[in-house]
């Protein structure tokens, strides 16, 4: 047997989600659906998708290891494109006094929130952020994850901040899956700065964007842009920055109200705006009209009893949206994709056809790699998940349970359990 090389044949269906760019609007319904469907591995990478007969008709079956995938669905590997994987503590308190009916904010504003979790990671040794942050790429993966994006954000300050991507760098190295890490040391004002937004995003370009860029260690950017939080202008002033730097843009955008992220977003080609739990029709125009992908956390709604973002409005509109789970352990201490999906189909009215294209071609594009994986192409890198079922429709239908039996990233089998 031929190392390198594998086959999976006889899928009753694959959904390819091709394509190499987001898709926008209508075009989220396209899945490009192949019955009794095969594809070819060779060194990790796609090198043939079609029907089975035609697949076998064009190799040599003896060269390849084979999985039979009679009676099950063939997908994309999904790309969770808006996490905060790794950190230090929990905050099950919080949990706690949110459903006591406090406030995200006012539980910021008495020193809880991010800032909690800041003081837990500043203090946690590497080997522990390390450790945790495996263990949560394990269960992501489980549930069909090949991709994940992980942001920083709870060190706010230089050296918890590298830390943070240095632990995330390492884990890309040795996990399965794939981390792409985001720069978010605008994530709030830690106390050292109360009342001084201007001179913390002042400290963040002078000392930490030119650190992190030297080490190479996140090629996006992102920053919390909100009211209370940091302005516009703010938001502006080091996105801009970081630009500079050669990182890409991204923003929490109009999550608490709407206060102009998503135009900002627009302005500054961003990769992707996310959250938009108050995005103004106005702002979702502007997307709709921009390669900027929404992502929309519905997630985080459910934990937070917000009402979810308009994602039916945004796909209407022509825009391409994006699902993730925004992983945290404040707002969201939930990775889970079966949670997600059903919460997207049942709440926000995205058809099952919208939700996997969200999370795979998307949810690549939102993490800037729709050019190598999130679809079943020839040519893309060999990251897929089979099914317990032989259909993808059976992912919002069998709601709220993980149907994924198998995970094959770069071309190398793994089991769900």
């Amino acid at each position: 047997m031929e190392a390198g090389k594998l086959l999976i044949r006889n899928a009753s269906q694959i959904a390819t989600c091709s394509g190499f760019a987001a898709k926008k609007g209508k075009a989220m319904s396209d899945m490009g659906i192949i019955e009794d469907g095969a594809v070819a591995v060779s060194d990790g990478r796609i090198i043939r998708v079609g029907a089975t007969q035609d697949v076998l008709s064009c190799l040599n079956e003896e060269e390849y290891t084979v999985l039979d995938a009679r009676g099950k669905a063939l997908l994309p590997g999904f790309v969770d494109s808006h996490t905060h994987f790794v950190f230090g503590g929990y905050r099950e308190e919080e949990f706690a006094w949110r459903l006591r009916g406090d406030s995200y904010m006012s539980i910021m504003e008495r020193g809880g929130g991010i800032v909690n979790t800041m003081q837990a990671t500043r203090e946690s040794a590497y080997s522990d952020l390390y450790k945790s942050g495996y263990a949560r790429l394990t269960d992501m993966m489980k549930m069909g994850v090949t991709t994940v994006e992980g942001k920083s954000g709870y060190g706010l300050d230089l050296e918890t901040e590298l830390t943070q991507l240095r632990v995330m760098k390492e884990l890309n190295e040795k996990h399965p899956v794939d981390v792409v890490a985001t720069f978010l040391g605008a994530h709030a004002i830690p106390p050292e700065y109360k009342g001084r937004a201007d001179d913390y995003i002042g400290y963040i370009i002078e000392t930490v964007l030119p650190a992190v860029a030297k080490e190479k260690l996140a090629g996006f950017c992102d920053v919390f842009c909100e009211k209370g939080v940091f302005s516009v202008e703010q938001s502006r002033r080091l996105l801009r920055a970081a630009q500079a730097l050669g990182m890409k843009p991204k923003l929490h955008a109009d999550e608490m109200a709407a206060s102009g992220g998503a135009a900002l977003a627009v302005e500054l080609n961003a990769v992707s705006a996310d959250h938009l739990l108050q995005v103004s029709t106005e702002g979702i125009g502007l997307l709709a009209g921009s390669n900027t992908v929404a992502t929309l956390l519905p997630l985080t709604a459910f934990s937070l009893r917000e009402d979810y973002a308009r994602g039916r409005d945004m796909i209407d509109a022509g825009c391409a949206v994006a699902l993730a789970t925004d992983l945290n352990p404040g707002s969201c201490f939930s990775g889970s994709i079966p949670l997600l999906i059903a919460l997207a189909c049942i709440y926000m009215k995205l058809t099952p056809e919208e939700a996997v294209t969200a999370l795979t071609i998307n949810g690549a594009a939102s993490a800037g790699r729709a050019d190598t994986i999130g679809s079943i192409d020839a040519g893309k890198e060999a990251d897929m998940i089979v099914l317990r079922y032989p259909s993808y429709t059976y992912l919002p239908y069998h709601t709220g349970m993980n149907i994924v039996e198998t995970i094959i990233k770069k071309g190398k089998i793994y089991r769900s359990y």
